[in-house]
């Protein structure tokens, strides 16, 4: 699985989440020996894509690393509003 096709998977999750989908932004960012997926929603949807005490979060960043073990680098996905 490509970097592009984990920035796909993250948007179609996050598309099921949020109240705007159109307001989701997906980039990528090299830091260090990482590739980091950030992913910006709308302010009034990052709650929703944090989840109650941040297991949609952490369920995304799970889905995320077992993708990204597949491809063998390391990707993290990184949450802004």
């Amino acid at each position: 699985m490509s970097v592009d096709d984990i920035k796909n998977m993250v948007r179609e999750l996050a598309a099921m989440l949020v109240d705007e989908p159109d307001k989701i932004e997906i980039s990528e960012e090299q830091r260090d020996k990482a590739i980091i997926v950030v992913i910006s929603v709308a302010e009034d949807d990052v709650g929703k894509i944090i989840g109650k005490n941040g297991q949609t979060a952490k369920a995304l960043r799970a889905l995320v690393n077992a993708a990204s073990a597949r491809k063998g680098k390391k990707v993290l996905l990184e949450i802004r509003e």
